[in-house]
Order: structure tokens, then sequence, then C-alpha cells
């Protein structure tokens, strides 16, 4: 049987390759009596799975139950799945088959099996193994021939490993696991499956079926639905009973739409404000990058102006604040520091006369006498001139760090900073 017919005979809308894969497995497993684990989130249609499993395996003429292990309390699941003897417990009164038994022969879905209790998984681990099952209340061993189709929302190897699920029991249902894809990661599909809905729900209440515009179709697309197509079919009745437009809008979707998931849908660009969602974290981190920039020119002026008061230092400083600014040219994108106008080049640096003066164009000094493997040699030497410049402000003031940093020109935290990434011993 080809899948398009398997889809059409359990209302099955879409064509993934996540969705085709898991129809696939499930149809090539249903021919066995092995167990199988479908793993997918609430509202995926994971009991849809299940049906088709058990309607094409041999025991399609036999029962079928889905039980939903997270909707019986833990008292009474035991009671559920494998029966109880008369006075096994408080209230019961007579004895009663449970579902091992009553569906002998056919197909059992356990629903949202993470929930299970733990004394439930061991008692439904001796049914996988052996076959056997004894009722709340009895010491008779009997025997049942029920294949197990479970589920989860849940990764049960998780629970495994935190001691909320047996892995034994994880790995014995797991022979087969079928993953079945969130609505969000079949997108294409969408469209598909709210058509189908307004249709039936225009049928049902007598209306005409509502239809996508551009717009409204890109949001639908591009919402999360936590919900998956549980979600997606509400919303469907939702419009068809509420809506006034026939070509749905992508105002009027919203209206139908969570207000706490709108923040994440796309929006369009000819939107007035589609260059300040599209630029907004752009202009965060240039922001802060500039901020990062001018606190080091601030410090470079403070360094300048020391170098002024103590000509003895000014060698050191003018090759120190070439090699630091070539190193910042060669690191930043298109070859450009943020702070130098466009005409200035990776071979120019800045007088230290113009930047203590606080001028507001900075004075460029040429080094076209500079050949081009010096500037590369010497940009290699940047953390050793810093190094040495701190090594001879600490000797001038015998290792006093007060002094030394400002004399340098920063702050006593950041030359203490520097002192551990040089390794500089005092």
């Amino acid at each position: 049987m080809d899948l398009q017919s398997i889809k059409n005979r359990f209302g099955i809308i879409g064509n993934s390759p996540a969705l085709n894969f898991a129809l696939d497995t499930a149809v090539q497993v249903a021919a066995t009596d092995l167990t199988v684990l479908i793993v997918g989130e609430s509202g995926v249609g994971k009991e849809v799975f299940s049906q088709i499993i058990h309607a094409l395996s041999a025991r399609k003429h036999n029962p079928f139950i889905a039980v939903n292990c997270g909707a019986i309390p833990e008292g009474t699941i035991d009671s559920e799945l494998f029966g109880h003897e008369k006075g096994a417990f408080t209230g019961a009164v007579d004895s009663r088959k449970g579902y091992f038994e009553t569906v002998n022969g056919g197909t059992i879905f356990l629903d949202e099996i993470g929930e299970m209790p733990m004394g439930t998984q061991a008692r439904l681990l001796r049914v996988l193994e052996t076959g056997e099952f004894i009722r709340v209340g009895s010491s008779k061993v009997q025997k049942t021939d029920v294949r197990v189709i479970a589920a989860t929302n849940r990764e049960l190897i998780e629970f495994a490993e935190k001691g909320r699920f047996r892995q034994d029991l994880y790995y014995r249902l797991s022979t087969v696991p079928i993953r079945v894809p969130a609505l969000r990661d079949r997108r294409e599909d969408i469209p598909l499956l709210f058509r189908k809905f307004v249709v039936d729900f225009a049928e049902r209440y007598k209306t005409n079926p509502v239809q996508l515009g551009e717009e409204a179709k890109n949001i639908l697309m591009h919402y999360p639905f936590p919900g998956n197509v549980r979600e997606l079919k509400n919303l469907a009745e939702q419009i068809s009973v509420l809506s006034n437009e026939t070509i749905l809008s992508a105002q009027e979707l919203r209206r139908f739409l969570p207000e706490r998931h709108q923040n994440n849908l796309p929006v369009l660009a000819h939107n007035t404000d589609s260059t300040h969602h599209e630029f907004a974290n752009e202009r965060e981190i240039l922001y802060k990058l500039f901020f990062d920039m001018k606190k080091d020119v601030t410090e470079l002026k403070k360094m300048f102006l020391e170098i002024l008061k103590n000509p003895s230092l000014a060698s050191s400083a003018t090759q120190f604040t070439k090699d630091s600014l070539i190193h910042d040219v060669a690191h930043h994108e298109d070859g450009l520091h943020p702070f130098f106008p466009a005409n200035i080049s990776a071979q120019n640096t800045l007088a230290p006369a113009a930047l203590a003066s606080g001028a507001s164009q900075p004075v460029i000094l040429n080094h076209d006498n500079l050949h081009q493997h010096e500037v590369v040699e010497e940009s290699l030497n940047i953390m050793d001139k810093e190094k040495e410049l701190i090594i001879k402000a600490l000797k001038k003031h015998k290792g006093k760090r007060k002094d030394a940093a400002s004399d340098l020109g920063i702050s006593e935290r950041t030359l203490y900073r520097k002192l551990k990434e040089y390794d500089i011993e005092e």
C-alpha cells in the first residue's frame, strides 16, 4: 500500500520528508509483532500512528484500546491494566478483568507512558518479556498475547538517566522508535492542513471556507504552534466561526493568535518599522563597540599627556601606539578601525600631540618610508611593546602600581590585569 492511500484512509495531510519517513516506518513495522515507541510533542497525532500500525497488522480484526497513562490515578492504574480480585482493595466489590486480559490477541496503545508509576513499569516489563501478568490481589499467573505500542512527549532516555523511568523497560519499548515531527518542523504542510480544516468547518457550520491572504499565510507558516496540529485545528475552527473576512488578512489573523507568541512572527519589508526590527541587534553591538573604543581612546589620551610630561618615554610610546593601531586595523572588518576617517590607511598613525590637545580631527602622520614587511613585522610585537612599557613604568616608580598606572594613563585595575596577562613580576 502506498503512502498517499494511507494518508487518504486515515486523514493525514502533508508531504514533508519527516512525516513521510515516520509513516513509512509505521507501515513497515505494522506486519510484525515488534513493540513500537512513538515519540512526539503533544498534538502531533501519535494515536493516529498507533491506529495505522494496528489496522495494517495481522491483529486488525482483534480489539484495539488506547490508554492514557497520565490520566489514570497511580493507585488504580495496576487494576486498570492487569485487573483485580474481589476484596483486593477498598471498593473492589467484584473481580474485574484488566485491559491486558480483555484485549488478548489485539493491540494496546499506552499513551504518555512516561507518566507511568515505577511499580507499574515493572509489571509491564514482565508482560513484554514473558507475556505473563498477575491480577491485583491474586497469586495466579495469567498469560496474554497483546502487542504494545507506547507513546511519549518526553525524552524517556533522560528520564531513565534520572531514575524516573526503568532503563530496561525503555530499551524493551523502543525496539522500533518512530518520531513524529512537530508542526513547526513541517511548515510547508501548514497551509494544506489549514485549508482542510476550514473546509470541514465550513460544511459543519454552513459558511463559506476562509482563504489565506499572502501575508496571513506567511505569518501562519512562521507561527511556532506549541500545540501542533491540535492547536491549528482549534485556530481554524475559531476563524471559521468568528471571522467576517472571506480572505483572511494578517491583521485579522493576529486577532486569533496568542499575544505571547506574536513577537516572533515575521515582519514584511514594506512595514515602516522593518528597518528598526531588522537592525536592532546590530545597532546594540555597534553601540557596545563604540563605547569600548571610546574608553580605549580616553586611556590613550591620558598616556600621551604623561609622555609630554616625561619625554623619555616618547620613543617607546610612539612605537606602541603605531603598532596598536595597525593591530586594530588588521582585526576589524573592512580593514578600518571604527574611529578612523575613511582615508586613513594601515600605514598611518595618530600624532600624540593631536590626541593630547583633544582636537576634534586627528593629525595624520604618514609613514611612507615604511616598507610593507616592516609594518607586518612591527605589528607582531604589540604585546612585547606593551609589556616593555609597563615594566619601564614599574621600574620608574619602584614597583608602585598606583603611580605606574597614573604614568601610563590607565586605571590601576587595568594595570593589574595586564600584570597577570603578561606574567610580569614586580
